[in-house]
């Protein structure tokens, strides 16, 4: 498999459904002989040990060449930063991005369409950002709403605005994979 520099692609997937691993592959293969090339965005940020595990593992199975950057909120200036011909940037992952642009925001009585929107406007750019990028860019995101309607407020909103999230980046992307049970479907893009 072959993706073209500049491209966008989105990798998205349920819990543990091996999305990580395979924009990890997708990334060692953009690279080619070029593994300083990559650069890996960490959105998380680490409160608990249960979250540092999870980030240890995902460490753990990278080169030690690839290049890491934390930017919990800020993905258009990581982006422009290291814009140029033949870098990969790999951002794992939206979803945690999401949710660090909503939770500060987030008031139930206050939140409404107009908000929600605002945060899909700013996914919306970063992904047309990409997507027009002299770099590969490889996203990861999660899959949160194929199970049940979520009994609270924040859940809902949080749910709604990460499903439109990946929308935006689906939309713009050149390529999109289904990560399931470890085993990547592509369901946008050349074959």
């Amino acid at each position: 498999m072959y993706i073209q520099s500049g491209e966008l692609v989105l990798v998205t997937g349920g819990a543990r459904s091996g999305k990580s691993a395979w924009a990890e592959q997708l990334a060692a293969e953009a690279a080619g002989t070029k593994p300083e090339q990559v650069v890996y965005v960490a959105t998380a940020g680490v409160f608990d040990e249960e979250m540092r595990r999870r980030v240890d593992t995902h460490r753990q199975r990278r080169p030690a060449a690839w290049q890491t950057v934390e930017e919990p909120l800020d993905l258009l200036r990581v982006i422009d930063e290291w814009d140029e011909e033949g870098r990969v940037i790999l951002i794992d992952c939206l979803t945690l991005w999401t949710t660090n642009l909503l939770l500060p925001q987030y008031r139930e009585e206050e939140w409404n369409n107009q908000k929600e929107q605002t945060l899909v406007d700013m996914a919306r750019h970063t992904a047309k950002r990409a997507s027009a990028s002299r770099a590969t860019v490889i996203a990861v995101g999660n899959e949160v709403g194929w199970g049940i309607v979520p009994p609270d407020p924040l859940s809902r909103a949080f749910r709604d605005a990460a499903g439109r999230v990946q929308q935006a980046f689906a939309t713009e992307a050149h390529r999109v994979y289904l990560a399931v049970a470890g085993c990547p479907l592509q369901v946008k893009g050349p074959a």
